[in-house]
């Protein structure tokens, strides 16, 4: 019989993996390869560390797979607490984010393919080559953009959910509904505004640390109160 809170520590273990690899593609590797507003230097980083891209993309994959599995033991956790939001949980959480994400990443494959030298290549020009290669690398940082706006509005319904289940503390609810407002604010302004955007960049940074929390309670405690023990209902 799985119990609330061993559910909820089974959320909570994919929700760290999801915290460990995300990073690797999102971070680590842009910020070993990309090089702001200077293509000459991002595309010779990527030509000098095609594998270094290839890591990223690998880790890219992993963790949208890794979100799929999260965003279903969530559902089956909150669903007895409101069938409607974990619905919509899975919706922005899932269904709309994750194949934008899987799409994207053909920006960055489109990159390598630009830089492989092939034969078939030989009727563009290398400036071109470079050009399109760099082009299609901020395509793929714009499409972050516009998947972070799910990113951001998934989190209100699991903040709704979190507040209303009663065996998890509702202030981390709270603090979830501030990282989703700064997932969405910081994204329209990147694709709306971009002159704004290094205003609110380092805001959005600090205000991104209301998701890690609800990530270790699940992890470490799962679920606390009467309710911890109730089984939850089969699939």
């Amino acid at each position: 019989m799985t119990t609330i809170k061993r559910q909820a520590r089974l959320a909570g273990l994919l929700y760290f993996l999801l915290g460990v690899t995300a990073p690797v593609a999102l971070i680590y590797v842009p910020g070993k390869l990309m090089v702001p507003d200077n293509a000459a230097a991002t595309i010779e980083n990527i030509r000098n560390s095609t594998s270094t891209l290839r890591l990223g993309i690998a880790f890219e994959l992993i963790h949208q797979i890794i979100a799929i599995f999260l965003v279903l033991e969530l559902y089956r956790l909150f669903r007895p607490v409101s069938v409607r939001l974990a619905r919509q949980l899975v919706v922005l959480g899932c269904l709309v984010s994750v194949p934008i994400m899987f799409v994207n990443v053909l920006n960055l494959v489109a990159a390598l393919i630009l830089l492989s030298g092939a034969d078939y290549l030989s009727a563009f020009t290398a400036p071109q080559l470079d050009g399109l290669a760099y082009t299609f690398t901020r395509l793929h940082a714009r499409g972050l953009d516009v998947a972070a706006v799910f990113w951001g509005l998934w989190l209100f319904p699991f903040g709704l959910l979190v507040i209303k289940s009663g065996f998890i503390p509702r202030f981390l609810g709270y603090l979830l509904f501030v990282a989703g407002a700064a997932y969405v604010i910081n994204s329209f302004i990147a694709l709306c505004a971009p002159q704004y955007l290094d205003a609110f960049g380092g805001i959005a940074m600090i205000l991104y640390f209301g998701e890690p929390p609800i990530m270790l309670w699940l992890l470490i405690w799962g679920a606390r109160g009467p309710r911890a023990n109730e089984p939850i209902p089969a699939w």
